[in-house]
């Protein structure tokens, strides 16, 4: 992994300030054709990895001895790794090459796959799938590149693409983990995985564009160097308070950017409610009257797959101006899908309508809220991805705790309860915060307030802190995004 530096600005070692510069299309540039498609593969199949664990939960308790209110903590462990990984490896996505970022943690991910699937005991286990998902968030790494490499016009269908690669990469890994556990035990769903990453790291190597980070536009390539990532964290010299400043500002850009709190509170909620239904699903199906199969109980997973058609929708809705009509849509389907959902020990159809409805509900607002967010700095794109999806970690994580508690206190009615306790909460935060007026809000109403946002240019506020001349502090009053010059996409906030 590389970041490029130039001699000019006193190079990644120097005393000099230097200066970050994102490499970007021309507004009029499209990215290769079949970049999105691959990139919607990778994101799938790395997301992918937090979730295997799903179907499996009743059988790894069984396997390791963890009591029914224990049983949330193997997918929780996954998404405080995800979580930190958000924080710290994501940022970089707008310091480093992205060529060498995605594959090197891609790698690195196939590594900790096989670490689970040779695991001896619990301990090693949840260690190595805390691994797995802190080097996960790769796939918010692609979709922030995605977001970058697309022209303007077509972001919203770029940023659906992938997105709907991860629906269906998470719909799929329900699905193939119960096959796998079923043929060849659960060890071998975590083996699989890893043979198939490291297939992705070849081909995403010849596919994806190399992103020099540290260039100024039109700079000569002769004379720069690259300073390994290893460099840039270990060093005492500039590189370390960039990456410092570059974590840090991913806090500074949700202070000071209300649209980036209502949505991320809004991820928080919703992937709350979604975790309680996918973590504590198998438990009411593998026991009377049921008794499901792991194969059973992943091929669940595949009525959701009405998810990966609504985050292509939502993308397209995006981009004509209705990011509030989709919002508000998806949060009361959302509210909705739980009243089929809690017939499930009565009828198992109950259960699979409640799921298409709810898959569909919530990738709809999550494309929404990614295509928005996104708009309010595009040249933070990564930082702002990864910080959101912070609010998407702590919800899945309290969702698979809060529903493994709620099953052992109360049975199954317990947790449909409790999920649809986050989806009305979701509804409510919609409806109030699309009322209220707020700083840095514009146009709440989901319509055209102007022209389309502008991509901060090399005078704007640099990742690293530094400035040029005539430049405003960082997401200052006179900068780019809602504080700034007021404008955003259609359908903004």
């Amino acid at each position: 992994m590389a970041i490029q530096c130039s001699g000019a600005v006193g190079g990644c070692g120097g005393t000099g300030a230097p200066e970050a510069h994102a490499a970007a299309l021309p507004s009029d540039a499209s990215p290769p054709a079949r970049l999105m498609p691959l990139l919607a593969v990778a994101c799938g199949s790395s997301v992918a990895t937090v979730y295997f664990a799903q179907p499996l939960l009743v059988t790894l308790g069984e396997r390791f001895a963890l009591g029914a209110g224990l049983l949330g903590a193997i997918v929780t462990v996954t998404q405080l790794g995800y979580a930190v990984g958000l924080l710290t490896l994501v940022p970089l996505g707008d310091l480093l090459d992205t060529r060498r970022l995605v594959t090197g943690q891609l790698g690195l991910l196939a590594l900790a796959l096989l670490a689970a699937g040779l695991a001896p005991g619990v301990a090693a286990l949840l260690g190595a799938l805390a691994v797995v998902g802190l080097l996960a968030v790769v796939a918010q790494t692609m979709v922030a590149a995605a977001a970058a490499l697309a022209p303007p016009a077509r972001r919203g269908r770029a940023v659906g693409t992938v997105t709907g690669g991860i629906v269906t990469g998470i719909l799929l890994a329900r699905a193939a983990a119960g096959v796998l556990a079923d043929l060849a035990g659960w060890r071998a769903v975590y083996l699989a995985a890893a043979g198939v990453i490291a297939i992705l790291v070849l081909l995403l190597h010849r596919v994806l564009p190399r992103v020099r980070r540290g260039l100024p536009p039109g700079a000569p390539s002769a004379g720069v160097r690259e300073a390994s990532y290893g460099r840039l964290v270990a060093s005492h010299g500039r590189p370390v308070a960039s990456y410092g400043r570059l974590v840090t500002s991913t806090v500074t850009l949700f202070a000071r950017h209300p649209l980036l709190r209502i949505r991320g509170a809004l991820a928080l909620l919703v992937f709350a409610a979604f975790s309680t239904l996918w973590s504590g699903m198998a438990q009411p199906l593998s026991s009377p009257p049921w008794s499901l199969s792991h194969t059973a109980i992943g091929a669940f997973g595949l009525a959701g797959a009405a998810g990966a058609v609504a985050a292509g929708v939502a993308g397209r809705w995006n981009d004509r101006g209705f990011a509030q009509r989709t919002t508000g849509v998806g949060l009361a389907v959302l509210a909705l899908s739980w009243l089929p959902i809690a017939l499930t020990r009565q009828s198992l159809w109950a259960l699979a309508i409640g799921v298409v409805l709810l898959d569909f509900a919530v990738q709809a607002v999550h494309v929404t809220n990614q295509t928005l967010i996104h708009a309010v700095r595009p040249d933070a794109g990564s930082r702002i991805i990864g910080g959101y999806m912070v609010f998407y970690s702590a919800g899945s994580s309290l969702g698979a705790l809060g529903s493994s508690l709620a099953y052992a206190a109360a049975g199954w009615p317990a947790v449909t309860a409790l999920g649809a306790s986050f989806s009305l909460a979701a509804l409510i935060l919609w409806a109030t915060t699309r009322r209220t007026g707020m700083p840095g809000v514009v146009n709440l109403a989901g319509e055209r307030p102007g022209p389309v946002g502008r991509v901060p240019s090399s005078r704007d506020s640099m990742p690293n802190g530094s400035m040029n001349k005539g430049s405003a502090p960082e997401d200052g009053p006179s900068g780019d995004g809602p504080s700034g010059d007021g404008t955003l996409p259609r359908g903004a906030a």
